[in-house]
């Protein structure tokens, strides 16, 4: 009967040592991966190597579990097949007794847990908010400095493509349509980038044209004059 430490860390920064630091441990797998990832190779290896008689020591539940159902599944999975489950940080201990008292605390504690994740995403939301209302930029940097957009909404009236303009700066033509829509529009320019749309009754290549004509095609297929 062996003694198995499972240590799931979010970044490689982050320190494993505090996690079953004080528990004598026969094995070890670690993963450092985001608790939403389904891929996590140490715990792949960790479920295989477990057998009848084992017990699995885990700090807490949520180092284990992505949310409540894939907790539910994997200790279930393991007790079915005589593997103790113990969260340290929990104080519990399930070892497939179906008692009413294991069964409701482990479905609480779970809930709890995917409560806390959820307040997490809803703060971090919030904010994001915040800091865009303030003017912080969130997420990843921007390809196109903001001195340039006014430059590369002039040589889209000028006559430029979004191609020749997009591949100047490393993104898709639609994220320049998008841009110049929001500048003509009198909004603040963001990074953008998705499916072209239209912009001002016409496709994104034909908008903002100098003389105001449309450069696509007629129902029919022939360009237009």
């Amino acid at each position: 009967m062996a003694s198995v430490g499972y240590i799931r860390v979010s970044t490689l920064e982050q320190n494993v040592a505090r996690q079953l630091d004080q528990v004598p441990l026969d094995k070890v797998f670690s993963d450092a991966a985001s608790g939403c990832d389904a891929d996590r190779p140490a715990l792949k290896a960790c479920l295989e190597y477990l057998r009848e008689g084992d017990t699995l020591h885990v700090h807490s539940i949520d180092r284990l579990a992505r949310n409540l159902a894939d907790l539910l599944r994997l200790v279930r999975s393991l007790t079915r097949k005589g593997v103790t489950v113990h969260f340290h940080n929990e104080r519990l201990i399930f070892n497939g007794d179906d008692s009413p008292l294991q069964n409701l605390l482990f479905q609480v504690v779970g809930a709890c847990v995917e409560f806390e994740r959820s307040l997490i995403r809803e703060r971090r939301r919030e904010g994001q908010a915040k800091a865009r209302e303030l003017g912080v930029h969130c997420g990843r940097p921007s390809k196109i400095p903001p001195h340039a957009h006014m430059t590369i909404l002039q040589r889209r009236r000028n006559g430029d493509t979004l191609a020749v303009i997009a591949g100047e700066y490393g993104v898709s033509p639609s994220c320049i349509a998008k841009l110049c829509e929001r500048l003509a529009a009198g909004q603040t320019g963001e990074e953008c980038d998705g499916p072209k749309e239209t912009i001002f009754g016409s496709t994104a290549d034909d908008a903002l044209r100098p003389d105001g004509r449309s450069g696509g095609r007629t129902a029919g297929g022939s360009p237009q004059g």
